[in-house]
């Protein structure tokens, strides 16, 4: 895994030595570049990370279907996060999954239809495992949307879906979500988290699902340990990745929480900052690990 050297002090930072197991990391902002690129020769790392015993999992706002169709044969058995932690599969089999409840997806779907009327220049994804639903159909709408949720189809009324089984209600905003767009939704769902995921995303979800636990449940799992874990974020729903990580990463174009939470800061995205990090870190594997 050859990859341009990082600087010297973050080379410096690292141990000598690592008992690396799992490789996990953000997708938009992290490993994306800014112009919705994965990082090259991305598939032939992950093939010698797994030879040499490294998992590699991406956590992402992102669904499940999306990830499977962005990555493709590089997370053919990876354990895959999807929607900040409210579904994780691995080898097939689910390992972790919560929902919110009826009555506040219901909620969270009234609210965005008040913001709507007062003018503000939003829409809501209703998202449930296997497809999301939302009901703006406009072309500039329909284009943010495709780019994180692969199968998804319009509907002319969230409120007539059965909404027994939603994994969040995620929240996209043209204008800044951080300007009000979160704050109102907070308010008018109290009982779940508003996550913001983005500078234009906000995602209503139980208060049990983050990118933490669901890094848990792959832990537990793969009796893999914290130590054994890196982690590599940008942006504040990320934050409960650092609670599972010795290893921890912020990109250098991250939200200032993530690089005071970190251990170490990576490149960029936009200068193929995790492969180059991980690279250095396969590098510190012990010889026998092959």
């Amino acid at each position: 895994m050859k990859r341009e050297p990082l600087d010297a002090r973050l080379s410096a930072s690292l141990p000598e030595t690592v008992d690396l197991r799992l490789v996990v990391t953000d997708m938009d902002g992290t490993l994306v570049d800014g112009e919705e690129r994965l990082p090259e020769g991305l598939e032939a790392a992950v093939a010698e990370m797994r030879e040499r015993g490294v998992l590699f999992a991406p956590a992402s706002g992102r669904q499940m279907a999306n990830l499977r169709h962005v990555l493709g044969g590089a997370v053919e058995d990876s354990p895959l996060i999807a929607e900040n932690g409210a579904l994780v599969v691995h080898d097939g089999a689910e390992i972790h999954s919560v929902t919110i409840s009826p009555d506040e997806a219901r909620a969270a779907i009234t609210a965005v239809h008040r913001l709507a009327s007062e003018g503000r220049d939003l829409g809501a994804v209703v998202a449930c495992k296997e497809r999301a639903y939302t009901e703006r159909d406009d072309a500039p709408f329909a284009a943010r949307i495709s780019t994180y949720y692969t199968a998804h189809r319009h509907v002319e009324d969230l409120l007539a879906l059965p909404l027994d089984t939603v994994i969040k209600v995620a929240v996209f905003d043209f204008d800044n979500v951080e300007d009000g767009t979160a704050e109102a939704m907070r308010a008018a769902v109290p009982t779940v988290q508003a996550v913001v995921s983005g500078k234009h995303w906000v995602d209503l979800m139980s208060p049990g699902a983050d990118k933490g636990r669901a890094v848990g449940a792959i832990q537990e799992r793969l009796g893999i340990t914290p130590a054994q874990t890196a982690v590599f974020g940008d942006y504040l729903n990320d934050l409960s990745l650092y609670d599972y990580s010795e290893l921890s990463f912020a990109m250098a174009n991250a939200h200032p929480s993530i690089l005071a939470a970190a251990n170490h800061m990576a490149p960029a995205n936009t200068e193929d900052g995790v492969l180059r990090a991980v690279a250095a870190l396969m590098e510190r594997l012990p010889a026998d690990r092959g």
